[in-house]
Order: structure tokens, then C-alpha cells, then sequence
């Protein structure tokens, strides 16, 4: 039994995962300086340019799994769903620590996103949207595509983690996006659950970002972004019903257009150079806005209002208004190429001035340029260094 979705039930459940969150991100840093969880930059692509730790996922992931175990703990799905979260939370954590390969973790998301299709967390059927019924996909499709789905997901969160504040963001802008969807249809589409779900991941986040915020005191680490991504790909696809198949499925993509946009082109651009698809670059969005002269906060705030207008479109595609959606997506698509057309572009950089000393400065310089000392008598030149190294000594 689902609690009804009111905002008098749902808002405890915000309120519990940010307080559990914001309490144990300062535990986390100090576990990360014990356990050597620190992101030191090591080359130009990072953005920071001295240690940090980088172990706040744990409280990212106890603020969600606090939550979920006290209000839904009832829903088998629910229940392996936080076991797959918990799986891909320690496969982020075993990266913090030892720094695995690409390849390595890559075998590891698919490894636990079997065993979440083992346990019936599949997408196994297509609806006719635009007609009657829905198609039922066969056992390799099935497979295929539920295998794509969730490690697909899972990555485009940890590709945009490049700027303070950026995926824990946009994981809540999707979160909450995705929630009200849910709330929209409620039980009718067997969604409570999702709900309840996504309100905890978006509460989690917002705990952890008045850390995470440029300049960031933290970050979450690959145990964080994993996690996040995980757990979007797979609460989308727990129980959906009928015509909520392409819902939970046309929802997240929207959602997290940018991130998956940014993710393909990624790996459509290592092919054609020949390099690891899951080799780290320097060529993302959020890159191209900071070489646009764009600061941190102002790039980082630039995607969230994208991912919003996103998010924005979901909820109209839930509700069949697709007119109204396809504009918005326009808008965002406008407003990237605003943003990232100009890359000789350089933000004006404004600071105050005071005239007074700034005119005094001038002048100086300038009676200098002249042989002049400041107080108006002239100097004699000083010899010239070789002039007075060529003189004898007496």
C-alpha cells in the first residue's frame, strides 16, 4: 500500500533525505581524507586546481536509502532497485579508492544491470502510443534493450559530473521532473511508488549541493554519479503499466536530453578519433562553456535552466500536449546555440574601481616613463648595467 500522493505525505519524504544528506556530507569529507578519497588534478582537464575530496556520494546515497527504506521498504521492486543502487554505489566506491579501468567498470554496470534483469526489472514491452495495445518485445530484445537502458542512463550522469554542482543539479531537476510526472498520473499508471522514489533522489541532492556549489568543498565521486544514474534508469522502468511504458521510458530521455546528447556525441567523437569510448576528454558542453569564458557557476547555471526547460517538455509529453513540448525543446536547443556558438567569446570581466587611485596610478607611470621620480625632480640615468660591469675596479 502506497502512501496517496499529496504533498502533505511527500514533503517528509523530501525533507528526510536533504537532512540526512546535508548531515553526512560533512562526514563524508572526513572520511575521504582517512580512506584517501581525494581528487587531486592531475591534468588540464579538471577543473579544480588543488585537492578535494571526493567521497560525498556516501551521503548522497544514505540520504536516498534512508528514505526509501522508512517509507517504501513494503515494495519488493522498490527493494531491488535499492539493491542494485547499493551494487552500483560500491562499484563507484571500489573506483574512488583504486581508479579502475574503463573497460573494468563498464564490465562491472553490466554485470549488476543482469542481475537487475534476473530479478524482473526489464522493459519488456513497447506501447502503441498512437494506437490500440502495445507490442510485446521477445527475450532478446527484451534483453537487449534493458541492458542498453540502464547502463545507458547510468553513464550520462557520470560523463556531465565536470563542474561543481552540475550532476547533482541536473540528477534533481530529472528527479523532480520525473516525480511530478508520477504524481500527475498517479496510481492510474501504477507510478506512487516512482513518486516517492524520485522526490527522495531530488531531496538527496539538493542536501549535498550547498557542498558541492562552486567553489566545491566536495564532490561525489563516481560512487555519487553511478548511483544517481542507476537509480533514474531503473525506478523509470519499476511496474510501469499499459501506456505508462512509454511514459517511464520517453520521460527520462527527455529529462536528460543535454546528458544524453552530450554522452552519444562523446562517444560518436572517440570513435572517429580512435580512442577509448569511455576515455575521459575535455570536449562536453559544460567544457565548451567554460572555454567560452563562461565561469563555473555561470555554465553550471546555464545547464540547469536547459535541463529544467527539458523537464518541462517531459511533463507535456506525459500529457500528450506534444505542440507545447516541441516548442520548449526549440527554446533550449536556441539557447545552446547561443552559448556555444562564440568560442573566441570572453565574459566582460567587471570589477570596481577607484577612480581616484586609479588616476594617481596613471600619473606615477607616467612621470616614471619620463626619467621623472614621483615627487617631480628629475634623476640622473643610471649607467648602464654593462657600461658599469665594463669599469675597472679601483
Amino acid at each position: 500500500m502506497y502512501l496517496e500522493l499529496t504533498l502533505k505525505n511527500l514533503i517528509p519524504v523530501f525533507a528526510v533525505a536533504l537532512v540526512v544528506a546535508l548531515l553526512m556530507t560533512p562526514v563524508s569529507i572526513r572520511i575521504a581524507h582517512k580512506i584517501g578519497a581525494i581528487d587531486v588534478p592531475k591534468d588540464d582537464r579538471r577543473m579544480h586546481h588543488r585537492a578535494i575530496p571526493r567521497f560525498g556520494g556516501f551521503a548522497i546515497y544514505l540520504g536516498t536509502m534512508v528514505t526509501l527504506a522508512a517509507f517504501e521498504w513494503h515494495d519488493p521492486k522498490i527493494r531491488v532497485a535499492m539493491l542494485g543502487g547499493t551494487l552500483m554505489y560500491l562499484l563507484g566506491v571500489w573506483d574512488d579508492l583504486k581508479t579502475l579501468k574503463s573497460w573494468q567498470k563498464l564490465i562491472g554496470q553490466i554485470v549488476i544491470a543482469f542481475i537487475m534483469y534476473a530479478m524482473g526489472m526489464r522493459i519488456d514491452l513497447i506501447t502503441n502510443y498512437f494506437g490500440q495495445g502495445h507490442l510485446q518485445l521477445n527475450a532478446a530484445m527484451t534483453f537487449l534493450i534493458t541492458m542498453l537502458w540502464l547502463v545507458g542512463i547510468t553513464n550520462t550522469i557520470n560523463l556531465i559530473d565536470g563542474l561543481d554542482g552540475l550532476a547533482a543539479g541536473v540528477s534533481a531537476i530529472a528527479a523532480l521532473s520525473i516525480a511530478y510526472v508520477a504524481y500527475i498520473h498517479g496510481a492510474k499508471l501504477g507510478m506512487p511508488g516512482v513518486c516517492l522514489a524520485m522526490v527522495a533522489i531530488a531531496g538527496s541532492c539538493i542536501g549535498f549541493l550547498p557542498f558541492n556549489f562552486s567553489p566545491a568543498k566536495t564532490f561525489m565521486g563516481d560512487s555519487g554519479a553511478l548511483f544517481l544514474g542507476f537509480m533514474i534508469a531503473i525506478l523509470s522502468v519499476v511496474g510501469p503499466l499499459k501506456r505508462s511504458t512509454f511514459i517511464a521510458v520517453a520521460v527520462p530521455v527527455v529529462v536528460l536530453a543535454i546528458p544524453i546528447f552530450d554522452t552519444s556525441f562523446a562517444m560518436i567523437r572517440r570513435l572517429v578519433n580512435h580512442r577509448p569510448i569511455m576515455e575521459a576528454d575535455k570536449n562536453h558542453l559544460h567544457h565548451k562553456l567554460i572555454a567560452s569564458g563562461y565561469g563555473q557557476r555561470r555554465a553550471v547555471i546555464m545547464l540547469y535552466g536547459i535541463c529544467a526547460i527539458a523537464g518541462m517538455a517531459a511533463v507535456l509529453i506525459s500529457r500528450e500536449l506534444y505542440k507545447d513540448a516541441f516548442v520548449l525543446g526549440m527554446i533550449a536547443v536556441a539557447y545552446l546555440y547561443v552559448f556555444l556558438t562564440d568560442p573566441a567569446h570572453k565574459m566582460p570581466q567587471i570589477r570596481a574601481v577607484n577612480i581616484a587611485d586609479e588616476e594617481k596610478k596613471a600619473e606615477r607611470q607616467a612621470k616614471q616613463a619620463q626619467g621623472s621620480s614621483p615627487d617631480g625632480e628629475t634623476r640622473p640615468e643610471a649607467p648602464a648595467a654593462e657600461d658599469a660591469a665594463a669599469q675597472p675596479e679601483e
